[in-house]
């Protein structure tokens, strides 16, 4: 037996966050793609954008890049505030997650 023992399924638990990973850097790349191409075409129009939206898109793009940080150093996945982890679920719904469920319910 080898030095190192992992706990049954970690390989597994560890595949399957490898390519949840990999599915969320691609809907975020896709995304933010979408959202600095909206910010092109309305700085290219001649109607004014909405101060409001172009803020909420800023901070999503903001979001976005974050949550591609942390994949790229491998903390995606992990609350930021607890350290514990993030649900799947919640990953694949809200792949820019930065708090686990209950860590994200201390800020309502």
């Amino acid at each position: 037996m080898s030095a190192t023992h992992h706990a049954p399924g970690a390989g597994s638990r560890e595949a399957n966050m490898d390519s949840l990973a990999r599915e969320a850097r691609e809907a975020l790349r896709l995304r933010g793609d979408r959202l600095r191409a909206g910010a092109r075409a309305a700085t290219d129009g001649p109607e004014a954008v909405d101060p409001e939206l172009a803020e909420a898109d800023l901070r999503e793009l903001r979001d976005i890049e974050a949550a591609l940080a942390r994949i790229d150093r491998g903390a995606f996945g992990r609350c930021e505030r607890c350290g514990g982890a993030i649900g799947r679920h919640r990953l694949r719904a809200v792949p820019e997650a930065r708090h686990c469920i209950t860590c994200a319910a201390l800020d309502r």
